[in-house]
Protein backbone atom coordinates (compact mmCIF):
# COMPACT_ATOMS: atom_id res chain seq x y z
CA UNK A 1 0.00 0.00 0.00
CA UNK A 2 2.85 2.27 1.03
CA UNK A 3 4.19 1.85 -2.33
CA UNK A 4 1.05 2.36 -4.00
CA UNK A 5 0.66 5.84 -2.68
CA UNK A 6 4.17 6.77 -3.09
CA UNK A 7 4.08 5.73 -6.28
CA UNK A 8 0.13 7.83 -7.38
CA UNK A 9 1.75 11.13 -5.57
CA UNK A 10 5.20 10.73 -8.09
CA UNK A 11 2.70 10.53 -10.99
CA UNK A 12 0.97 13.39 -9.89
CA UNK A 13 4.12 15.49 -9.13
CA UNK A 14 4.98 15.07 -12.77
CA UNK A 15 1.73 15.75 -14.30
CA UNK A 16 1.75 19.33 -12.75
CA UNK A 17 5.37 19.90 -13.03
CA UNK A 18 5.38 19.03 -16.92
CA UNK A 19 1.67 20.84 -17.39
CA UNK A 20 2.03 23.34 -20.78
CA UNK A 21 2.24 26.88 -20.21
CA UNK A 22 -0.50 28.73 -22.23
CA UNK A 23 0.64 31.95 -23.60
CA UNK A 24 -1.12 35.27 -22.70
CA UNK A 25 -0.20 38.72 -24.28
CA UNK A 26 3.11 40.65 -22.89
CA UNK A 27 4.34 36.83 -21.81
CA UNK A 28 8.25 37.65 -22.63
CA UNK A 29 9.81 34.70 -24.72
CA UNK A 30 13.73 34.23 -25.38
CA UNK A 31 14.51 32.81 -29.32
CA UNK A 32 16.96 30.09 -29.10
CA UNK A 33 18.81 28.46 -31.58
CA UNK A 34 17.08 26.58 -34.29
CA UNK A 35 17.51 22.31 -33.78
CA UNK A 36 18.14 21.86 -37.53
CA UNK A 37 19.75 24.21 -40.06
CA UNK A 38 16.62 26.54 -40.43
CA UNK A 39 13.41 27.76 -37.76
CA UNK A 40 10.44 25.00 -38.14
CA UNK A 41 8.13 26.66 -35.88
CA UNK A 42 9.21 29.96 -36.24
CA UNK A 43 8.11 31.79 -39.57
CA UNK A 44 11.36 33.59 -39.47
CA UNK A 45 12.50 33.94 -43.50
CA UNK A 46 14.63 31.60 -45.43
CA UNK A 47 18.65 32.15 -45.30
CA UNK A 48 18.54 32.83 -49.23
CA UNK A 49 15.67 35.63 -48.81
CA UNK A 50 17.76 37.13 -46.72
CA UNK A 51 20.46 37.37 -48.76
CA UNK A 52 18.27 38.74 -51.56
CA UNK A 53 17.16 41.91 -49.31
CA UNK A 54 21.12 42.71 -48.81
CA UNK A 55 21.38 40.84 -45.63
CA UNK A 56 24.18 38.17 -44.11
CA UNK A 57 22.90 34.86 -44.10
CA UNK A 58 22.87 34.06 -40.78
CA UNK A 59 20.13 33.56 -37.79
CA UNK A 60 23.24 34.51 -34.91
CA UNK A 61 21.13 38.38 -35.06
CA UNK A 62 18.03 36.82 -33.38
CA UNK A 63 19.33 34.04 -31.24
CA UNK A 64 19.02 35.03 -27.41
CA UNK A 65 16.77 37.89 -28.14
CA UNK A 66 14.22 38.46 -25.78
CA UNK A 67 10.53 38.82 -27.44
CA UNK A 68 7.32 39.57 -26.48
CA UNK A 69 3.47 37.90 -27.25
CA UNK A 70 1.72 40.69 -29.03
CA UNK A 71 -1.42 38.18 -29.75
CA UNK A 72 -2.45 34.80 -29.35
CA UNK A 73 -5.13 33.22 -31.63
CA UNK A 74 -5.79 29.60 -32.24
CA UNK A 75 -6.55 27.24 -35.62
CA UNK A 76 -7.24 24.02 -35.94
CA UNK A 77 -6.39 23.66 -32.15
CA UNK A 78 -3.26 24.62 -32.82
CA UNK A 79 -2.35 27.63 -30.72
CA UNK A 80 0.21 30.51 -32.50
CA UNK A 81 1.53 33.89 -31.29
CA UNK A 82 2.23 37.01 -32.44
CA UNK A 83 6.07 37.87 -31.59
CA UNK A 84 7.74 41.16 -31.53
CA UNK A 85 11.10 42.07 -30.53
CA UNK A 86 11.40 43.77 -26.93
CA UNK A 87 12.84 46.67 -27.74
CA UNK A 88 10.89 47.64 -30.53
CA UNK A 89 13.84 47.15 -33.12
CA UNK A 90 12.67 44.12 -36.10
CA UNK A 91 14.04 41.05 -36.85
CA UNK A 92 16.91 41.22 -39.15
CA UNK A 93 16.24 44.79 -40.13
CA UNK A 94 13.11 43.70 -42.27
CA UNK A 95 10.18 42.48 -40.42
CA UNK A 96 8.79 44.18 -37.26
CA UNK A 97 6.67 40.65 -36.02
CA UNK A 98 6.57 37.28 -36.83
CA UNK A 99 4.29 34.38 -35.83
CA UNK A 100 5.53 31.51 -34.42
CA UNK A 101 3.45 27.80 -33.35
CA UNK A 102 3.59 28.48 -29.34
CA UNK A 103 3.57 24.93 -28.31
CA UNK A 104 6.21 23.33 -30.98
CA UNK A 105 8.63 26.24 -31.09
CA UNK A 106 8.42 25.43 -26.78
CA UNK A 107 8.72 21.63 -27.45
CA UNK A 108 11.57 21.99 -30.15
CA UNK A 109 13.60 24.40 -28.21
CA UNK A 110 13.38 27.34 -30.64
CA UNK A 111 10.98 29.31 -27.87
CA UNK A 112 11.80 29.36 -24.17
CA UNK A 113 9.78 31.11 -21.45
CA UNK A 114 11.78 33.74 -19.58
CA UNK A 115 11.99 32.96 -15.96
CA UNK A 116 10.51 36.23 -13.99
Amino acid sequence: MKKFIVTVSFICVCFLSYANHTPKVGDILIVKAPSSQFYNHIAFPQLNILVKRGKIASYAPVIGNKVVVEEVFTKKNKTYVVLKKNDGTKFFGLYTDVKANYQNAMDSGELELMKP
